[in-house]
C-alpha cells in the first residue's frame, strides 16, 4: 500500500465504531515511527499535540482530494460530511508539499533504485508534513488517481486502489461481509 493510501486510512470502521488512530500523539507517534524510512524520520521520532493537529488536518485535506478524484462516485462514508472544502485542501496540501522539498537520488546497490531525499534541512515535525504532502501530490497527479475507489461494503470507509477490473471491494474480508449483506436483503422476509 502506498504511503498516501496508509496515511488517509489511519481513519478506520471497526464493530463498534470508526477508528482514529491519529486521536491522540502516542497514535501518531506509533503510526509515524512505523513509516520513519518513508517520512526521512528518526525510528526514535516522538510527536507533539501541535503535530497531531496539523496531521489530522492535512489528513482530512488529502481525504477532500480523494473525494473529489472518485467522483462522480461517492466519497468515504467516515466523514465525508467533515471534510474541509476542495479550493482549501488543495492550498494546504501544496503548502505543506513546497515546506520541504523533496529530491530524487539515485542509488546503485547491484541494481539502480530511486529514492526520494529531504532537499533541505527541516525539523522533524515539518518533514513529516512535508513528506505526506508531496507523497499525496504525486499518488494524485498520477496513474493510480484514476484507479482510486471506495469501499462500498457494509460499515467500510476506506478507499483502494482497484488491481483488477472485477474489484469492487478494499479487500476479500470486505467483499464477504457485502455478499453476507446482499443475501441478507435478498433472503429477509
Amino acid at each position: 500500500m502506498s504511503l498516501t493510501l496508509d496515511f488517509v486510512s489511519t481513519i478506520r470502521a471497526q464493530r463498534s465504531g470508526l477508528t482514529d488512530q491519529l486521536a491522540d500523539v502516542a497514535g501518531l507517534t506509533a503510526w509515524a515511527r512505523e513509516h520513519a524510512a518513508a517520512l526521512d524520520l528518526d525510528p526514535a521520532f516522538s510527536a507533539t499535540e501541535e503535530l497531531r493537529a496539523e496531521a489530522v488536518r492535512l489528513r482530512q485535506a488529502v481525504r477532500a482530494l480523494f473525494a473529489r478524484a472518485v467522483a462522480p462516485g461517492p466519497p468515504s462514508r467516515a466523514d465525508a460530511a467533515d471534510l474541509p472544502g476542495f479550493a482549501e485542501s488543495l492550498a494546504l496540501v501544496n503548502a505543506r508539499a513546497l515546506a520541504v522539498p523533496r529530491a530524487p537520488q539515485l542509488s546503485w546497490d547491484g541494481e539502480p533504485s530511486l529514492a526520494s531525499v529531504t532537499a533541505a534541512p527541516a525539523e522533524p515535525a515539518v518533514r513529516l508534513l512535508g513528506a505526506l504532502a508531496t507523497a499525496a501530490v504525486e499518488f494524485l497527479a498520477g496513474p493510480e488517481r484514476e484507479l482510486l475507489r471506495t469501499c462500498q461494503a457494509p460499515r467500510c470507509v476506506l478507499y483502494y486502489v482497484k488491481e483488477h477490473p472485477r474489484q469492487e471491494w478494499c479487500s476479500t474480508s470486505c467483499g464477504n461481509r457485502a455478499r453476507a449483506a446482499r443475501h441478507y436483503r435478498e433472503h429477509k422476509k
